[in-house]
């Protein structure tokens, strides 16, 4: 409609020009000029005429028949203030133009390249339950590049449409930090499909986030049989020089600290009633709860234990880490950078059987 529109204007003015303005044509149209202007005027006494653009084209059809000195005599329609307000917008302009450092380009940086969008958009899709931040620092750390955690939302929110108080680290997080030689060790229960209770005991090494093993136990867990679990847990490994543990009852038992003693472990006990003086370990049964053993079934001890020790491997040689700047626990900072992909040649790498996946160098 506005094509047509355009051309009927263009053919109408050519028209006009064709006829060559004079005699009586040009009477005529100055009279129809008059008369148009007049209820403009009428319509619009108190205020200044808002013309619409039919009547801006009226007006500029009869001024094609007007000679040039008739052209300032019948255009009564435009104010003073009209003509005040164009020579200001072009001091304006003017000044800009003269005295502007730089020419204006369009605001804000350069956004992520497709390969990258793309990227973040299949690892949601494999990875549902990881968030921006797990996003951010997984992708960065497959192909080496640095992205933000904001980025990651905002590409989500855009492409994808998905549907606490601070009080500072406790002695024993900065002694985990500062000390290499300091492992956590937890224990927590998890159901069956035949809902039989299995205990799980979980050994972890707070300096590099390492898990260092499990041990199952499908009955209730005593002096011995904790004893027996911690050797089978560590038995692959040289014991540490200090083992953070809770108050449990189960590490008052006299085998257990004999059983440290003989392996040349000093106990480093926490505070009881506060839970931030051990926050590896909880956030690490957290997450094998959360990403892991709420997914699948298990029917006896040994399923659980082959289960958790492809979970050891994933998250020891895949998984990211924040508190470690985004590293994997088995893999050092060079060696890293030796494994970085390329958007044009990566692949997605299976952990657990499917439920992970992550991407890797081609």
């Amino acid at each position: 409609m506005n094509l047509l529109f355009t051309v009927m204007a263009h053919f109408l003015r050519n028209v006009a020009i064709l006829l060559q303005p004079g005699g009586c044509k040009s009477i005529i149209a100055e009279n129809l000029l008059l008369k148009q202007q007049l209820l403009v005027l009428n319509r619009s006494r108190k205020r200044a005429p808002n013309l619409p653009p039919i009547q801006r084209l009226l007006l500029a059809f009869w001024c094609q028949f007007l000679k040039r000195s008739r052209i300032p005599r019948a255009a009564i329609a435009v104010r003073p203030s009209t003509l005040f307000r164009i020579h200001a917008a072009f001091v304006r302009k003017k000044y800009r133009d003269l005295f502007s450092s730089k020419p204006r380009r369009k605001p804000g940086p350069k956004g992520p390249s497709p390969q990258v969008i793309q990227a973040i958009l299949d690892f949601k899709r494999r990875n549902p339950r990881c968030g921006c931040p797990r996003i951010a620092e997984q992708i960065s750390h497959a192909f080496g590049i640095d992205l933000n955690k904001d980025m990651v939302r905002r590409i989500l929110q855009k492409y994808l449409q998905p549907t606490g108080t601070d009080h500072g680290p406790s002695w024993l997080t900065v002694l985990g930090h500062t000390k290499d030689s300091l492992w956590s060790i937890d224990l927590f229960r998890t159901e069956s499909i035949a809902l039989k209770t299995h205990w799980v005991l979980v050994v972890m090494d707070q300096y590099s986030r390492r898990i260092i093993g499990f041990a199952v136990q499908p009955i209730a867990v005593d002096g011995p049989a904790l004893c027996r679990m911690f050797n089978d847990a560590v038995a692959e490994t040289t014991p540490p020089t200090r083992l953070s543990f809770d108050h449990d009852p189960l590490f008052e038992f006299l085998q257990w600290k004999a059983n440290l003693r003989i392996l040349g472990i000093d106990p480093v006990t926490t505070v009881p009633p506060v839970p931030v003086s051990h926050p590896f370990r909880e956030r690490l049964v957290g997450t094998i709860r959360r990403e892991y053993l709420d997914h699948l079934f298990y029917g006896n001890a040994y399923d659980l234990q082959r289960k958790l020790d492809e979970f050891k491997s994933y998250f020891n040689q895949a998984r990211v880490h924040a508190g470690i700047e985004g590293r994997i626990p088995d893999h050092p900072a060079e060696l890293a950078e030796s494994n970085v992909a390329s958007f044009e040649h990566y692949r997605w790498q299976s952990h657990c059987q499917g439920l992970f996946q992550m991407p890797a160098a081609a």
